[in-house]
């Protein structure tokens, strides 16, 4: 499996230019994609390029890499497109026929798509066994609730047909972003049926930071399989209605 994340991360280096700002996604896939990055810019292969990290933990990876980092209020003003960033690279816990996505088992949802809302060039690098008819048919949904009144937010969580919990470290304490809120899981029987108006029910839920539904958001796919890469676009998904 770790040779099908690095052929995806490599795949994904092959959109990577000069002079680029590149929002740095978060997880073992985009841990690949980051290492690969330093070693061309340390080789001189790749110049002049900088990232945006989506966590503390792909922040110290770049650092050890000699990648240069920058904010995101920083980012929006030096990229080639004033207000967008040029490409943002990162991985996915399941992907739909639609490219819609679960991400967030990273414990790094939140910054992740507050980053990739500022791209028109989001690639997504997975192996094959994170492609899946319908979202949480594999994985639980990862939300960040505020640290308080937690049992409330639950509650109201598993009321939308899931079981929901709170996520906790081995010794029983709460899992804390590196915004300094919980994490819930929310696992559905039979997956969620209709993604889009979940994510609308939990962005009105005062309490619910954000959710691990990543809507509408990819622009490519890149999937490692023991067969080799495919890349899924955007753009064709949308013409065709869907994957074959």
């Amino acid at each position: 499996m770790e040779n099908l994340k690095l052929l995806a991360a490599q795949q994904a280096m092959e959109y990577v230019q000069n002079d680029m700002v590149i929002g740095l996604g978060t997880g073992s896939t985009t841990s690949f994609f980051i290492d690969l990055l330093g070693e061309k810019l340390q080789a001189g292969v790749l110049e002049k390029i900088v990232g945006v990290p989506t966590s503390e933990k792909t922040a110290d990876r770049a650092r050890a890499l000699e990648i240069p980092l920058i904010s995101m209020t920083q980012a929006v003003d030096v990229a080639r497109t004033p207000g967008w960033l040029d490409l943002v690279v990162d991985g996915a816990d399941e992907v739909d026929p639609q490219l819609n996505m679960i991400k967030g088992l990273g414990r790094a949802l939140l910054r992740e798509k507050f980053v990739e809302v500022h791209t028109q060039n989001l690639v997504i690098i997975v192996d094959e066994t994170k492609m899946v008819s319908r979202l949480g048919t594999n994985v639980p949904l990862p939300v960040e609730i505020l640290p308080f009144e937690t049992d409330l937010s639950i509650g109201w969580l598993g009321s939308l047909g899931c079981q929901a919990e709170l996520w906790v470290e081995s010794d029983g304490s709460p899992v804390v972003t590196d915004n300094g809120n919980f994490l819930a899981l929310c696992r559905f029987d039979n997956g969620i049926s209709a993604p889009y108006d979940l994510a609308r029910r939990m962005a009105e839920r005062p309490g619910i930071i954000e959710h691990g539904l990543f809507l509408n958001m990819a622009s490519r796919v890149v999937v490692a399989t023991k067969d080799g890469i495919r890349v899924l676009a955007a753009t064709e998904i949308s013409k065709s209605g869907g994957t074959s």
